[in-house]
């Protein structure tokens, strides 16, 4: 039987006179590679708001604190890769990945600060998961070490304990209990250098329960020794984060981002969306993906601005948060399609005046001044209704577990339907043939079509600093996934078209070929959901022994609604293209949707039509 040993770990330890906690310079070799952490401490965002949450309101250095205290306690419960540790470091750890199942609030990122501090590689696990999945991301990462908080331990627990698997659980509610206007500024701290861990009498009462598996209290490293290794790693090409794939077409792959690679996914946004230390950003967004981490958290905290989290989404919590002027006032948004079709669905129950509307519409249109859609298509009815609802043209934005974001609408400018516009600084995309014939090519600067190939589709392929490093232990499909010249393969089939980008859908399912004809299953998907009485829709292709692949819609309808396939067809008449109508309806209570909005539709088709 597993013993549990419980100790109170110090909190504000950073408040304390002491000397230098943090080195004046960073080396990374080259151009500069800063870490998140880094980045905040080398910019002195110190007492600025970094983190909203249901708890408190956090500090940079708040944030900063507490993974320092906690980092120390990960180095002495982190089991060391033996190779890695021969050829690696023997003070920090070198690469060993740490699996952390956090709520979304600060917890998250002091848990991910703290990791990356230690030396480790952050693997996010999804809360939503079953634990099966967890299982599986846990043993396939072949992760030293799990953290998770008092809440979500139930998830965890029984995989730690089936594999014998080092743990720590945190009690993220302490954080309630910090006061943050008593933080000492860190970067005022850098040229002091007496070990405050010494100080005891100067300790703070804050404190962060920490119940770990035979845990080692003994072994904490002095933190001045681990904040000098830092300003000697070459953090370009370590391991910042093992991210999974969603698996919509296959098991998920473990995606190794490099600190390089995720500096540059984080400037590019930064410069094509303007983000500055004023932008406040509301979260609402699962923590496991490239999505939810870079794009909404990442993003602000490397920007000195502030992250406003809530724990789950809630239509409601969310329009109070976008209409309200608390403070901070949040003036950016960013969501999946799923998300808005919610908030679209309960504003039309709730805000039925047209005062009301008006006021909503207006104040939306002064206050926020940016709102993306991503990580799954944007049907053009949202497009078009969220535009009429908050005076808002949702912007577009194309992007991959594997590259961070490649194309996007622009900040300022016509952001076309069904388009994801052009490449992000730093990023360069061409579209291929099945003969490799290079069909188009474009950059941040300029986009074109090679002669004779005017709206032809191909696979795109991408290039650029932001690009990934491997699939975790997985060198075939690595090598697969590039050209020998390295670009990357994203398996997605293309066109550009009149100056902007399009993405037609994932090759292997979302491109249906059905008499000599290739169709994009989701531009039928686009059309289709203009009908009156389709709520959601998938197309997918069947095996059809005249056409190849039939096209086929699964639909759910709007309450009260019915619809049959002789009616769907005559409605499409004038609309599509008659090789692109459906000619197989399947109407059905729910689509499931992964915690992105994503649909696997294979695991459908099989579920529905019994086919492999």
């Amino acid at each position: 039987m597993r013993m549990y040993s419980g100790i109170l770990l110090p909190w504000r330890h950073i408040t304390l006179h002491g000397r230098s906690l943090l080195p004046k310079r960073y080396s990374s070799g080259g151009r500069t590679v800063r870490t998140p952490f880094m980045q905040a401490i080398k910019k002195g965002y110190g007492e600025r708001t970094a983190i909203v949450d249901n708890q408190r309101t956090h500090t940079y250095n708040d944030i900063i604190s507490w993974s320092m205290v906690l980092s120390r306690h990960i180095l002495s419960n982190t089991k060391r890769d033996e190779v890695l540790t021969r050829r690696g470091s023997k003070v920090i750890l070198n690469g060993e990945r740490v699996a952390f199942l956090c709520p979304n609030d600060a917890s998250y990122t002091i848990t991910q600060w703290g990791v990356w501090m230690s030396g480790g590689m952050a693997v996010p696990l999804c809360k939503s998961h079953p634990e099966s999945e967890l299982e599986y991301i846990i043993q396939d990462s072949q992760s030293s070490l799990v953290i998770t908080t008092k809440e979500l331990a139930q998830k965890i627990l029984p995989i730690v304990e089936r594999h014998m698997i080092n743990y720590m659980i945190i009690d993220n509610q302490a954080l309630s209990l910090a006061e943050g206007n008593n933080v000492a500024d860190i970067k005022s701290q850098v040229e002091l250098q007496e070990d405050p861990m010494q100080q005891k009498a100067d300790f703070i009462e804050d404190n962060l329960a920490i119940m770990t598996f035979n845990h080692h209290t003994d072994d904490l490293i002095n933190m001045n020794i681990l904040t000098e290794k830092w300003k000697q790693i070459r953090w370009k090409n370590r391991g910042a984060m093992l991210v999974y794939t969603s698996g919509t077409t296959g098991q998920p792959k473990g995606v190794q981002v490099t600190f390089g690679a995720l500096q540059a996914q984080i400037q590019m946004m930064i410069s094509a969306w303007d983000w500055t230390s004023r932008d406040v950003i509301l979260h609402v967004l699962p923590l496991h993906h490239v999505h939810g981490v870079v794009n909404v958290l990442a993003c602000p905290l490397w920007s000195g601005a502030t992250c406003v989290m809530l724990p789950d989404f809630d239509a409601e919590k969310v329009w109070h948060m976008l209409l309200e002027d608390h403070i901070p006032r949040v003036n950016l948004f960013m969501a999946v399609p799923t998300v808005y079709a919610k908030l679209l669905e309960f504003y039309q129950h709730k805000y039925t005046t047209p005062k009301v509307q008006a006021f909503i519409k207006a104040t939306l249109k002064e206050k926020i001044r940016l709102m993306v859609s991503g990580s799954a298509a944007l049907p053009q009815p949202i497009m078009d209704e969220w535009e009429q609802t908050t005076g808002h043209r949702l912007l577009e934005r194309y992007g991959m577990t594997e590259l961070g974001m490649a194309l996007t609408n622009p900040l300022s400018g016509e952001r076309i339907p069904g388009a994801v516009g052009n490449p992000f600084p730093t990023v360069e995309v061409q579209i291929v043939s099945p003969t490799n014939q290079i069909i188009a090519r474009g950059n941040s600067f300029h986009s074109e079509v090679v002669p004779g190939f005017e709206g032809q589709p191909g696979e795109l392929q991408v290039k650029g600093p932001a690009v990934f490093k491997e699939y975790w232990n997985k060198p075939q499909e690595t090598q697969e996934s590039f050209t020998e010249d390295g670009w990357f393969r994203t398996g997605d089939t293309a066109c550009l078209d009149e100056g902007v980008f399009r993405i037609l859908g994932r090759s292997s399912v979302d491109i249906i070929k059905s008499g000599g004809y290739k169709i994009s299953a989701l531009d039928v998907e686009r059309h289709l959901l203009s009908h009156p009485m389709i709520a959601e829709v998938v197309v997918v292709g069947l095996p059809d022994i005249t056409w190849g692949q039939r096209v086929t819609a699964i639909v759910t309808l709007k309450p009260g609604q019915r619809l049959i396939l002789g009616e769907l067809r005559d409605w499409g008449r004038d609309k599509l293209p008659s090789y692109q109508m459906p000619t197989e309806l399947k109407v059905i209570e729910e689509i499931p949707r992964n915690a992105m909005g994503k649909v696997n539709k294979k695991q459908l088709v099989s579920q529905l039509f019994g086919i492999e």
